[in-house]
């Protein structure tokens, strides 16, 4: 048992989640602000294999990163980046400011190794978020950035391509890769976007305003993701394969959060939201895997859903994700996650 579980994780138990991860931003934003931080950043981290992986014309350093929701507003993407992340997917932005729903809306359950949120895409919206993009621009950055594209809680489903569109024309100049969120459980109806009635029309308007930012800007083409939930049928999920390839899509986020809560034991299984950790893992790697096989391989997947440790982090490279990443995991085995995560993934190096 490590000092974080030992020392740290039961005085941040203490705290509501939320308050924990205030704290833990604030942290992590003094950190990576100030060279003893960084050295403190860097030394929890420890020794990171350099295993560079290539992927849409971008350099991975390594195939982990930080899902999306950790850090809403570009507060910590380069800190997270000295823990030895390779790439930092920041959001979900919506183009206006956001206070998401009431709070308490993240619950613990340790038992399960589990989290619930029903956050409602919090955020400071677009424009706010450009100018922390802006910044973070001006000097050389060893990470892949991506930015989470979201919409408005109050935007009709009818009306959602238009805000997706501004947030992609805001942050476009700055972004490695954009990500549609199109399956958060905590947006009302968001989740409906992934059914034929709308999506082929949005990810047709997207790759559009896409190419045309692509010449606007000289950015050239940026990749862009769908991510979509866990909890899709078999031939639901056919058909938004079908969808993404005709679109023109660069790849898939696999998964977000689940309304399931299968064999869960913990109290806090009865409140509202997605719940992430290790019981969605084995759902993840499914939905990875027929992924894979359907496309034989030819839509990159970024896997997301449970990963704890190296042996996680495999099975979903092994189930065909190219890339993975974590976010519950941070929160139950701590900081120095992705320095132990890579070192047990490539041991000789």
């Amino acid at each position: 048992m490590g000092l974080y579980t030992r020392l740290v994780r039961p005085v941040l138990y203490r705290l509501d989640p939320e308050t924990a991860h205030e704290l833990t931003l604030w942290l992590l934003a003094w950190a990576q602000g100030v060279l003893p931080g960084r050295v403190v950043l860097r030394g929890i981290a420890g020794r990171v294999p350099k295993r560079p992986f290539s992927l849409w014309g971008l350099t991975f350093p390594n195939v982990l990163g930080v899902a999306a929701g950790f850090d809403k507003d570009v507060r910590v993407a380069a800190g997270l980046a000295m823990l030895g992340f390779g790439h930092v997917e920041v959001g979900t932005l919506t183009p206006r400011p956001q206070a998401g729903n009431p709070r308490p809306r993240i619950f613990r359950l340790p038992s399960d190794e589990a989290l619930i949120n029903r956050m409602g895409f919090p955020n400071v919206g677009v424009e706010s978020a450009v100018s922390r993009l802006a910044r973070l621009a001006q000097s050389p950055r060893q990470f892949v950035l991506g930015v989470s594209l979201g919409k408005q809680k109050e935007t009709p489903l009818a009306d959602a391509v238009q805000d997706y569109l501004a947030v992609m024309a805001g942050v476009y100049a700055y972004a490695d890769y954009l990500a549609v969120n199109i399956s958060s459980p905590n947006t009302p109806g968001l989740r409906a976007l992934q059914g034929a009635t709308y999506l082929a029309e949005l990810l047709q308007t997207l790759v559009t305003e896409r190419d045309r930012l692509a010449t606007e800007t000289g950015k050239g083409k940026r990749p862009l993701l769908v991510k979509i939930a866990p909890d899709l049928t078999w031939p639901e999920l056919d058909q938004i394969l079908d969808i993404l390839e005709q679109a023109g899509i660069d790849g898939i986020v696999a998964t977000n959060t689940t309304t399931s809560r299968y064999q869960l034991v913990h109290p806090n299984a009865q409140e509202q939201g997605g719940l992430s950790g290790r019981p969605l893992a084995t759902r993840a790697n499914e939905i990875i895997a027929y992924i894979y096989q359907q496309t034989n391989g030819r839509l990159p997947i970024i896997g997301v859903g449970g990963v704890h440790t190296a042996d996680d982090a495999r099975r979903k490279l092994d189930a065909g994700a190219s890339l993975v990443q974590l976010y519950t995991g941070l929160v139950y085995e701590g900081p120095g996650i992705a320095g132990r995560i890579l070192r047990q993934l490539y041991p000789n190096d």
